[in-house]
């Protein structure tokens, strides 16, 4: 990893099996030229193609990758494993369970921070909030900046809500989130009940570029066909997926009244 390129690069995250999607979103990293990935976890759980998608992730050069809370809930196994977990479990070989077992939590490489959620937890949102409603919305500013205290790395990256966002904290750290390549829309139960959606079915991912001591980031959403990763949730009965992958939204999307 001597030659990995910290000046311009491809941050991935929330894969969850989606093999078509991130297969896509690698064209598209190459097709940009870009030698390097951050890859921020959640690499297999969901009813789709968790060996097909760790195949792709382990034979990648110029990846760096930690483990999310669902790697390691799938590592962990037991007889209260989430569906989807376990569904990946199921599939996965002795040696991508060990792959997937030896992900650290969070890394530092140079002057750029890796994390799935916060970096104290992995179940935390950073960059949003849930309200008690089970509302989704953006967290206030003071408790983002609590958060990444103690993480003196200009540039940190999260995952674990699969929405793209970047903030720019008072003191020039930045901290951002790709979005997810292979799940845009989930449902959990923690605080409370609530849904993420993305409202869009393309595949999520950002490119940062090192410009004197700011980073200039953009967001990627690649277009790529979700029929048959959708079927495969369908035959395994988790139409949720299905409708997710393939609209972008868990719960339908909006109805939009007439122009008059």
């Amino acid at each position: 990893m001597n030659d990995f390129d910290l000046d311009r690069f491809a941050v991935i995250a929330d894969v969850h099996g989606n093999a078509d999607a991130l297969a896509a979103v690698l064209a598209d990293i190459d097709a940009l030229g870009l030698r390097s990935i951050f890859n921020l976890g959640d690499h297999v759980s969901g009813p789709l193609a968790p060996r097909e998608t760790l195949a792709l992730t382990m034979a990648r050069e110029g990846m760096v990758s930690i483990r999310g809370n669902h790697d390691r809930w799938v590592v962990a196994g037991g007889e209260n494993m989430y569906p989807s977990d376990r569904f990946a479990r199921d599939e996965l070989d002795e040696g991508q369970l060990a792959w997937l077992a030896a992900l650290p939590a969070t890394r530092r490489i140079g002057d750029v921070f890796l994390c799935h959620g916060t970096p104290r937890d992995d179940l935390e949102y950073w960059l949003e909030t849930v309200t008690p409603s089970g509302d989704v919305v953006f967290r206030g500013m003071a408790e983002i900046a609590r958060a990444a205290v103690g993480v003196d790395a200009g540039l940190a990256l999260c995952a674990h809500t699969h929405l793209p966002r970047r903030v720019d904290l008072p003191d020039g750290r930045v901290i951002l989130n790709p979005g997810s390549v292979g799940c845009p829309g989930y449902e959990d139960v923690d605080p409370v009940p609530h849904v993420v959606q993305t409202g869009t079915p393309l595949a999520s991912y950002a490119v940062v570029e090192r410009r004197g001591e700011a980073w200039a980031t953009s967001f990627r959403q690649v277009l790529y066909d979700p029929t048959r990763m959708a079927g495969i949730a369908r035959a395994a009965g988790r139409e949720g997926w299905a409708r997710a992958v393939s609209t972008g939204w868990l719960r339908g999307a909006p109805v939009i009244p007439p122009a008059r």
